[in-house]
């Protein structure tokens, strides 16, 4: 797959980042959702405190996806892992291995910070994903649902400390 690139993120890359946040939302029908910003997104990937880490998927050295990712860790593990946020590959780009890839360089890259685990949620109409996901071994978390606290919830939940 010499056509396929995977490099980390830059802070130049902030505009194309946001691009692609937008592209995957609308893909998700989420479009309303999204309030990140180029600034934001500066601050939170490349800022003092960085929440997140972002690779970009290029082929043929043009960007086609990006997936962005954070530590976690799994106290039964005892051990760090990587959550995958999100992974979008521009429609023009699916079919041609480039999520494939970044699957492989993330996990790559949780072996070499010695990390227990890979994981990520899926929409669960997302089929192409979802093949894609079987097809390199992962597995669902039968019996787990997540849980979200945000906006005014999230404000009232802090108000009571």
């Amino acid at each position: 797959m010499p056509e396929i690139g995977i490099r980390a993120a830059t802070e130049e890359d902030v505009p194309l980042i946001l691009s692609f946040i937008r592209e995957l939302a609308g893909y998700e029908r989420l479009s309303h959702e999204v309030s990140a910003t180029e600034d934001l997104l500066r601050k939170s990937l490349f800022g003092e405190r960085r929440g997140a880490e972002v690779v970009i998927g290029c082929h043929a050295d043009e960007p086609a996806g990006f997936a962005l990712f954070f530590p976690n860790f799994s106290t039964f593990l005892g051990r760090p892992g990587i959550y995958l946020e999100d992974l979008y590959v521009k429609p023009e780009f699916r079919g041609k291995g480039i999520g494939r890839a970044m699957l492989v360089y993330l996990a790559g890259l949780a072996k070499e910070r010695d990390c227990g685990r890979l994981e990520w949620s899926v929409l669960l109409w997302n089929e192409p994903a979802i093949r894609l996901y079987r097809g390199i071994g992962a597995v669902p978390m039968d019996g787990w649902t997540v849980y979200r606290v945000t906006g005014e919830a999230l404000d009232e939940l802090a108000a009571r400390a």
